[in-house]
């Protein structure tokens, strides 16, 4: 009788969360596992069950803490975990984090681990911080490891006491799921589509253009692009500001409307499903957030040969290397990220230079094809360890 195919669990939150493991639940199926998909009810899980080899479970789990829907959310995955029997359960975001934990740990599953892809308490306060944290400490504990997706993100969470250092890992140079390189190459897309798209949205002819990618939170630090959008303004520094992306969050409401107030109004495209050829309008991409795991819009803008102007917060400090494919500036500092958008917006060459060397920057460390190759790895490696402890 053939041995069974090794059962493996993912399990995000939301939905949209799915586009974190673009494809990856395929090439777990090509290296011999059995996959199953855990996440809320949408299109994305829907389209991932027509996939060979690939198992859907709808399971409905809210973001913030209620409860009631959370004890049901957890009986859902007890009775799931109990049915399926997985080997190995890797879960992440932080209601899946916790709630397929937990279930993990109920029902023995042998290998348990939580997907780190950032601390959501970093930008909160008072109560709803120490509730967060005790969310991270429960979803840890239930854990075998605690596989973080990037360095300082490691380092901070051990740092804040919410993890041991000897319990939590990161792999190659971090990045959940990495980038296809080939997806952004400029010869996907003629000049006239590009110049199409950019007449479509109104951008305007020979005026440098920055561009954010990704949800409109304050998390992402959108009242301190408004504040250094403005300073540019009253500098004299020509430009104009193209949003890929929607709303998430009353504060996002406020940050959008304080960018639409100050000096030329923001271009939003709000949700934009695949946002490849959006980067072929950019001079740079600006990612001022406050908080973050590691961030794929600038992997994506280094795949288009474009530099970022980011931040050192948690997440965003490993994503570029300062001076050489962008520039990094203190988190919340206005005054210091108009400078830094300034200069690569005024000096074209290296603007050019920075954005040449964030392509083999991510060509280097990033490329979907290795990381899935690192992390199909590590499901293999654990799950070896474990069937090898079970037998002696």
């Amino acid at each position: 009788m053939l041995n069974p195919l090794p059962k493996i669990v993912l399990g995000v939150t939301a939905d949209m969360s799915l586009r974190l493991m673009t494809g990856f639940p395929q090439y777990l199926v090509e290296r011999g596992w059995d996959v199953h998909v855990v996440s809320s009810p949408g299109p994305a899980l829907k389209n991932l069950s027509v996939m060979p080899g690939v198992t859907a479970h709808p399971l409905p789990m809210t973001r913030e803490v209620s409860l009631g829907a959370d004890l049901r959310s957890l009986v859902a995955w007890l009775r799931l975990l109990v049915r399926v029997r997985p080997d190995v359960i890797s879960v992440g975001t932080p209601k899946a984090g916790l709630l397929g934990g937990l279930a993990g740990l109920f029902t023995r599953v042998p290998v348990r681990i939580y997907l780190l892809r950032g601390l959501r308490f970093e930008t909160t306060s008072g109560l709803k911080r120490r509730i967060l944290i005790a969310v991270e400490r429960l979803s840890i504990a239930a854990s075998h490891t605690v596989l973080a997706v990037s360095s300082s993100l490691r380092h901070r969470a051990i740092a804040l006491g919410v993890v041991k250092s000897e319990k939590i890992v990161v792999l190659g140079a971090g990045s959940s799921n990495g980038v296809d390189v080939s997806e952004f190459d400029r010869a996907n897309f003629t000049k006239n589509e590009i110049a199409d798209l950019s007449k479509h949205l109104g951008l305007l002819r020979g005026v440098p253009v920055i561009g954010f990618v990704g949800r409109l939170t304050a998390d992402k630090g959108l009242h301190v692009l408004a504040e250094a959008c403005s300073i540019l303004t009253q500098e004299g520094v020509d430009h104009q500001l193209l949003i890929v992306g929607s709303v998430d969050s009353e504060s996002g409401r406020a940050g959008l409307d304080q960018l639409q107030n100050g000096g030329r109004p923001a271009i939003v495209t709000g949700h934009v499903s695949e946002p490849t050829i959006y980067y072929r309008l950019m001079d740079l991409l600006c990612l001022p957030t406050l908080r973050e795991g590691f961030p794929n819009v600038i992997l994506e803008a280094g795949a288009s040969s474009i530099p970022s102007v980011t931040t050192d917060a948690t997440g965003a400090v490993d994503s570029t290397i300062h001076e050489e494919t962008g520039l990094i500036v203190p988190r919340g500092n206005s005054e210091a990220l108009a400078a830094s958008l300034k200069r690569l917006l005024t000096n074209k060459t290296e603007a050019f230079e920075m954005g040449e060397k964030a392509y083999d920057f991510v060509r280097a460390n990033f490329e979907r094809a290795d990381i899935w190759k690192i992390l199909g790895n590590f499901f293999s490696e654990q799950s070896a360890i474990t069937t090898r402890k079970a037998g002696n």
